[in-house]
């Protein structure tokens, strides 16, 4: 037989995982530093639910680890540290906070409220099951693909979800919520997850189409008129979220996902032009057809002069990052408790205040972290698809986190979307989780090494001379 007919496969083993391991554990000791603080900062000594509480969540992180070094051997290194770390900052923030309420409980001589921290460490292991199921059952990202209308399906009925009599709650002015029995959720969560999958389907198919160019105006290049219809039906779908679900944060993200993603796949700088131009139109209509915009955007202009004291919120956050300064309070040391919603809709506000500026930008330079490992994935991927579901799910995770923090600083209106990692709730938990692990499936897929080809009797060579 000769040297080229017959050929054997060799591996070369991954060696990445040990760096990964480090940068876990030293999330591990620094967040398990601040939380120890928490609790000496408040009530002098360790909590009894603290080691307890730090042994699960380092069990969480080495759990995740290991199915990474299994599954997922040649993915990004630096992803899941970073997501760890974020997700124990909120863990951390939320527990300084159950202290505050046992604190208060106890002047008022009341029974102290569960502590919020163990339902919040009971959805992060959930997170990472899924995160681990997702890199077990997907074991190559272009399998998803065959899912494109199905996954545009799902994620619609999730959009409406909300909207089904019996099932759908409104809170704080926004049908986001659906409550069966004791369990409430927000499907939108999952919903963005399953429409970046059909985006990234749809636009692998028809991005050449949607790359031709009809005319030019001031140098820009412009699309035909037929191809504007995808646009159009996004633009119209982000204005009934707005109008049925009173749900600002979500339509602006998806609007904003979908213009991102035809730019990404077309490289057409037209579509963000129109993307940008249908905003400003939808966002006048909003404003001048319905109640609840004006409001928003009447606090977010002047939170303190209002006379029904609809900026208590947002003027309570933004004394609260006054307060903490340039190096913030410390943690502990502050009254975070004072502000509405603190644990979720206003983490932000809390970490600025006890963490300071600086504290602020590390967190924020974490998320940015996280944005540019998921655009790095992107552009080493090897297939179109990939490439955008890589993209699309950095973007969502970049516009997410800027609505947010822009809302709760008063640089945009604040809208109802939750802090990813850092805030109290299952939904957001869960589907961000979800997300890295897509991430992490692609990047294991691009960075996947090829085959050593060895010929067969050099092999055979190799295994006599042993």
């Amino acid at each position: 037989m000769s040297a080229t007919a017959a050929v054997m496969p060799r591996y070369r083993q991954p060696t990445r995982r040990n760096t990964e391991l480090a940068l876990i554990l030293l999330a591990l000791a620094v967040c398990g530093f601040g939380y120890a603080q928490c609790d000496l900062a408040v009530l002098g000594s360790l909590a009894s639910n603290t080691i307890p509480v730090m042994s699960a969540i380092a069990a969480i992180a080495l759990v995740a680890h290991l199915a990474i070094r299994i599954l997922a051997p040649n993915a990004d290194v630096v992803l899941v540290p970073v997501a760890l770390s974020i997700n124990m900052i909120g863990l951390t923030m939320i527990h300084r906070l159950d202290l505050a309420e046992a604190q208060r409980a106890a002047r008022n001589g009341t029974t102290p409220p569960s502590p919020d921290v163990y339902s919040q460490l009971t959805w992060t292991a959930l997170g990472v099951i899924l995160f681990i199921a997702i890199l077990f059952f997907v074991r190559d990202h272009r399998i998803l693909q065959r899912y494109t209308f199905t996954a545009m399906l799902i994620g619609l009925l999730l959009l409406l979800l909300p909207l089904v009599p019996g099932i759908g709650a409104t809170i704080n002015g926004a049908t986001l919520w659906v409550r069966i029995g004791r369990l409430s959720f927000q499907p939108g969560e999952i919903a963005k997850i399953m429409l970046t999958i059909f985006f990234a389907g749809y636009l692998t198919q028809t991005r050449d189409s949607l790359a031709l160019v009809r005319t030019k105006v001031l140098g820009v290049e412009f699309p035909r008129g037929r191809d504007l219809g995808p646009l159009l039906v996004a633009w119209f779908i982000s204005l009934a979220v707005l109008v049925f679900e009173r749900d600002l944060g979500t339509s602006l993200l998806f609007f904003g996902l979908f213009v991102a993603l035809l730019y990404v796949a077309t490289q057409r700088r037209s579509w963000l032009v129109m993307g940008a131009v249908l905003f400003l139109t939808g966002a006048v209509f909003s404003y001048l057809a319905f109640g609840h915009v004006r409001l928003r955007v009447n606090v977010w202009l002047d939170p303190f002069g209002d006379e029904a004291n609809t900026g208590y919120q947002i003027a309570q956050g933004l004394y609260g990052f006054a307060s903490g300064g340039m190096f913030g309070s410390g943690l502990g040391q502050g009254y975070p408790q004072l502000v509405p919603y603190a644990k979720s809709d206003f983490i932000i506000a809390s970490l600025g205040e006890e963490l300071g500026m600086i504290g602020l930008f590390a967190i924020l330079t974490m998320y940015a972290i996280i944005v540019e490992r998921g655009l790095r994935t992107a552009v080493a991927c090897r297939d179109v698809f990939g490439t955008l579901l890589a993209s699309g799910l950095a973007i969502v995770m970049a516009l997410q986190v800027f609505i947010v923090v822009g809302g709760v600083t008063r640089l945009i209106p604040l809208t109802g979307l939750t802090t990813p990692f850092l805030a109290q709730g299952g939904s957001s938990l869960i589907s961000n989780w979800i997300a890295v692990a897509l991430i992490m499936r692609i990047s294991d897929t691009t960075r996947r090494p090829e085959p050593e080809v060895v010929a067969l009797e050099d092999a055979m060579t190799q295994v006599m001379s042993r």
